[in-house]
């Protein structure tokens, strides 16, 4: 449909009609917000709803579109929308989980695959990726994006934005992207979901804005602004940051979608008396769909009587949703990736579970690991399998599962009995996560007794985890940490997998375990996955994408703060805690292989780039240890001196290699001068002259870096 043709139709379109475009109702299989969908075939052949959350599956999905477009007035097809955020009927691991692999190119294969199966079930919006910078463990979210730094943030979201939505929008195996939640939703006061969020100007535009930006460079379909306000005005009201910075200054084309019921929310958050003057401030700031609020349904019209809104306004917005309708081929072909027949997404799980294996192998973190007690010998062990995660399915997906079925994950304990029948494997809970076990711990402590090793499961459930489920501690749940020390004062050999949505500020645990694996949720694959590397046929080569603290009294905790005047140290009157130290338990980047790998000879050149070259930096890799290492190499740099006070490190780039055994290699990577540009006084981007730090190694303790210093001329930007 072209241009004119948007025009004709918008020309026989009534106001209920216009603004039914911009209505989107739940009226499908998951309860994802707080109003309960229902039956939406009324609204629909009523030309009142243009969009539809929560429907799937090639039954539901024709039964509806077929309203649509044979009982409608106008026939215009409905969009479909789902939260596909780390699979759809397969299930990958949790964003927060996958980050860990630091690979784009697997992030967007996941993401296509996805896409896949979501659009054969008749799914044509995501509401994903989610790209919060989240420096916050408490914040119950911070599992559904890619961490705490911006630039990792930044290449997650071009990378699924790319994966989701394919070389063209129109193929029927794309799906529309939704990038959120525009824009601070990460820095939520306190961790707690949906509360107010203040920051300065300043780290708003360095630390936050830039994942968006790049999204959109990567040519997101459709934005989500955050429940949140920020500064006193809420975001889906904040016009300055989506028609200014958004629309103009980042210059998205596309749809903005509010959340779920947000713009009704504009009451509570104390800006909007009423549903119309909401819906007044909604649609001028620029947001164009209204998600299960009824806000513009109820209160556009009225708002359009007391002149608070132009039809104009209105029809503009109208616009935007047609035109993606048309990007995704909806008008010439409204049934479009919907699976012949009706077998849906379930036909490509054989052909996806392959790739779930992998990224679930590559985003599990070994975060400690003493007396070599992985990978597992080889000869035959009994080995009790103890813990309330050792055999939850269900846990196993994680939040947002999408289409997913428990029926479908593999858990660890069916992973290490398939691989290792060899071996003698018990099992008992002991303890549920946050509930007593039947029986008590008894049983489950009697077999390790009699155990050669002690796989020990805990953690959080899925949905401890995820939107609302925020925590003010970051300690183990129920009874655990009591059989956890019951276990461990067996004396056997104990591996843990600590499966979380977030990191785990337990000190005493990575003290005592002999190796403890961050298991995440890890999806479809998770149990295989985790056997593969329990067993030694892959190695551990997961790393960090947040900070890991000691005590939920450091959080916020992230790599990239900036130096006090007074760091701390042993002195009285400096920046520390007098009962713990200021570093994290593990640093953003950490994560252990069965190979040992020693960095040296960092060279960088030129010394003096000017404002057009690109700055090489190479390092040599060594593995010393008798296993293969997947190593993965982080480029920082830090500008010591500078107008405005610069973090202690800010990551630029990073690099993966394997090594063989005894095996030496040289790694390169690349920095534009440009890349070092940051925004000056008065905010405006460039590459101040002076001395700039770089920093290469394995994480960002700087402690374990090498560094080597360039001289950035005066005018040579």
């Amino acid at each position: 449909m072209s241009a004119s043709r948007i025009d004709a139709l918008l020309s026989q379109m009534t106001l209920t009609e216009k603004i039914g475009q911009l209505n989107m109702l739940a009226a499908g299989f998951s309860v994802t917000g707080p109003i309960l969908g229902g039956d939406a075939s009324g609204a629909v052949r009523a030309g009142r709803a243009g969009s539809l959350l929560n429907v799937f599956g090639p039954k539901s999905v024709r039964d509806i579109q077929r309203v649509a477009i044979e009982e409608s007035r106008l026939k215009i097809p409905l969009l479909l929308g789902f939260d596909v955020v780390h699979g759809h009927r397969t299930v990958f691991p949790v964003p927060l989980a996958e980050a860990a692999a630091f690979d784009p190119s697997l992030w967007e294969a996941t993401a296509r695959a996805s896409a896949r199966e979501a659009a054969v079930d008749g799914v044509a919006l995501t509401f994903a990726p989610m790209l919060d910078v989240s420096r916050d463990p408490r914040w119950g979210r911070v599992v559904e994006g890619a961490g705490e730094d911006p630039y990792v943030q930044s290449l997650f979201g071009a990378a699924k934005v790319r994966g989701f939505q394919g070389d063209d929008l129109s193929d029927p195996r794309s799906v529309a992207a939704t990038v959120k939640h525009f824009v601070a939703y990460g820095a939520a006061s306190a961790g707690r979901d949906y509360a107010s969020t203040d920051m300065s100007e300043r780290t708003l535009r360095e630390a936050y804005l830039p994942p968006f930006q790049a999204a959109i460079a990567a040519g997101c379909a459709a934005v989500m602004p955050a429940f949140s306000d920020l500064s006193g005005v809420p975001m889906t009201a904040n016009g300055p940051l989506l028609n200014g910075w958004l629309r103009g200054e980042a210059g998205f084309d596309g749809v903005v979608i509010s959340d779920y019921n947000a713009i009704a929310e504009l009451v509570a958050h104390g800006v909007a008396t009423d549903l119309t003057e909401a819906a007044a401030l909604a649609l001028k700031a620029g947001v164009d769909i209204d998600m299960m609020s009824g806000a513009y349904e109820q209160g556009l019209p009225l708002a359009l009587e007391r002149g608070l809104v132009t039809l104009g306004e209105i029809e503009t917005s109208t616009r935007r949703v047609l035109a993606l309708k048309e990007r995704l081929g909806l008008f010439d072909d409204p049934m479009r990736g919907l699976a012949p027949g009706g077998e849906g997404a379930g036909a490509l799980l054989p052909e996806h579970r392959p790739l779930a294996r992998e990224a679930a192998r590559r985003s599990a973190v070994l975060l400690s690991h003493r007396h070599s007690v992985l990978p597992l010998s080889e000869r035959p062990q009994r080995i009790a399998m103890v813990g309330p995660l050792a055999d939850a399915a269900t846990d196993m997906m994680g939040s947002w599962s999408g289409a997913g079925e428990a029926g479908e994950c593999v858990t660890f304990l069916q992973g290490l009995r398939e691989i290792r029948p060899d071996c003698t494997i018990s099992h008992a809970r002991g303890v549920g996560v946050d509930e007593a076990e039947e029986g008590g711990p008894e049983a489950a402590l009697a077999l390790c007794r009699e155990a050669d090793l002690v796989i020990l499961a805990i953690g959080e459930t899925r949905d401890m985890s995820g939107e609302a489920a925020s925590r003010t501690g970051l300690d183990l749940p129920g009874d655990q940490a009591n059989f956890a020390r019951a276990v461990l004062d067996l004396g056997r050999p104990t591996v843990v997998l600590l499966s979380s949505g977030r990191p785990i500020a337990v000190p005493w645990l990575f003290a005592r375990a002999d190796a403890v694996l961050a298991t995440w949720f890890l999806g479809s694959e998770a149990g295989h996955a985790v056997a593969d590397l329990l067993t030694g046929r892959a190695s551990p080569s997961g790393r960090l994408p947040i900070t890991w603290p000691r005590s939920v009294g450091q959080v916020p905790i992230f790599f990239g703060e900036r130096p006090s005047g007074r760091p701390a140290s042993d002195g009285h009157y400096t920046s520390k805690y007098i009962d713990l130290p200021t570093t994290p338990l593990f640093a953003f980047g950490h994560g252990l292989t069965y190979g040992r790998v020693r960095y040296a000879s960092l060279e960088v050149e030129p010394k003096r780039p000017k404002g057009n070259e690109t700055i090489t930096v190479a390092v040599d890799l060594a593995n010393d240890g008798e296993h293969l290492a997947e190593e993965t190499v982080f480029l920082f740099v830090r500008k010591p001196v500078a107008r405005v006070a610069r973090p202690l490190l800010e990551l630029k780039g990073f690099n993966r290699l394997a090594l063989r055994p005894g095996e030496e290699a040289r790694t390169m990577l690349t920095l534009p001068v440009a890349a070092l540009a940051f925004p000056g006084p008065d905010l405006t981007p460039s590459v101040e002259p002076g001395e700039y730090e770089i920093l290469v190694g394995p994480s960002a303790d700087r402690t374990q870096l090498l560094r080597q210093t360039i001289q950035i001329e005066e005018g040579g930007s």
